[in-house]
């Protein structure tokens, strides 16, 4: 027997991952969530009398979807995009992409993202990660809804009550906490020490004032590094190469300053995996590789189907040499942590 809002999340995963527009996404994840509020046996009762469109947020697409799963037949809609969402990866950015045990950089409905914590969680489990790094936005960033200091607080509980339920369920997948913390004018990070002592890995981004002179970047960036709590120095140029944000040029910096800064206070670079960052770019890449820098391939995901863009992360790692042991993300949890704790 078919579960069909299972079939309608599943549609709006590999949405998501093709990078569809938005509002088709939340045609499917909204149907999903009306009709899981409905009483037993009021699903079926109003497929049978064709009333689905009746309930907003039903419509005709997602009404013949449940239709076709509650009648134990795939949703057509579903399998065809089932049939197109295959990706021909070679055998070594396959090999790498089965070597990652979680994703590093992901966001969600607390900050920028669109999606409740808990379905981040169980769509990164679903897809093979043993863990997921939480990482929303720091106050500064007040467009993408940044968390303050008490927010983060109560996030931390959240994820603790989420934890404790997987383990209930007999999962080992684990939400790890974090943040993607702001890198700020003087190269300080946006949150309390105190908070950031707290958290599992802690990504640092700079967001702000991107077209600032090189010297002054490189001191930003290495000032940062520098930090003890930073663990991740994300999107390194800020760049953006496409999408609906347009476009917008590098950072400028001195690289071989800011890498030998990361090898000096082990800290790893990130490779970001969205189609609109693929940040950074590859001939920095081979200088943070040449550098002796340790390397995370995230995603840098704002839903569950974008958890699944790590192969466009492992391609590039792929095509500038950067070998297994020098990806943070290869490890497992316990050593992941332990690899962070060694920066407090």
């Amino acid at each position: 027997m078919r579960d069909p809002l299972a079939d309608l999340r599943r549609i709006a995963f590999l949405l998501e991952r093709a990078g569809e527009k938005t509002y088709r996404v939340r045609a499917f994840r909204g149907a999903a969530a009306t009709l899981a509020k409905l009483p037993e046996g009021e699903l079926a009762a109003r497929a049978n009398a064709g009333t689905l469109k009746d309930l907003q947020g039903v419509g005709e697409v997602t009404a013949r979807c449940v239709v076709e799963s509650l009648a134990g037949e795939e949703p057509v809609y579903l399998r065809r995009l089932e049939s197109t969402a295959g990706q021909d990866l070679d055998e070594a950015t396959a090999a790498m992409l089965a070597a990652l045990r979680g994703d590093c950089h992901a966001h969600s409905d607390w900050s920028d993202g669109g999606s409740p914590i808990d379905e981040m969680a169980l769509a990164a489990a679903a897809i093979g990660h043993e863990y997921l790094v939480l990482t929303d936005h720091s106050p500064r960033l007040t467009v993408a809804r940044g968390l303050s200091a008490e927010r983060l607080t109560e996030q931390l509980d959240v994820v603790a009550d989420l934890n404790a339920g997987f383990a209930g369920l007999g999962m080992s997948f684990r939400i790890l906490t974090g943040i993607e913390v702001d890198i700020l004018a003087d190269g300080s990070l946006d949150q309390t020490d105190a908070l950031l002592e707290r958290l599992d890995v802690v990504v640092g981004s700079v967001h702000s004032n991107l077209k600032d002179e090189p010297d002054v970047m490189t001191r930003r960036m290495v000032t940062a590094l520098a930090n003890p709590h930073l663990d991740i120095l994300g999107h390194c140029t800020g760049r953006l190469i496409t999408g609906g944000r347009g476009t917008r040029a590098e950072s400028r910096f001195d690289p071989e300053r800011v890498f030998a800064a990361a090898v000096e206070h082990d800290k790893a670079i990130e490779i970001n995996s969205r189609p609109e960052r693929l940040d950074p770019p590859k001939r920095l890449l081979r200088v943070a590789l040449e550098t002796g820098c340790r390397f995370s391939i995230d995603t840098d995901a704002h839903a569950p189907g974008q958890l699944d863009w790590l192969s466009n992360g492992c391609a590039r790692a792929v095509a500038c040499g950067v070998p297994l042991d020098r990806i943070v993300n290869t490890l497992p949890a316990a050593d992941l942590l332990a690899w962070t704790k060694t920066h407090k």
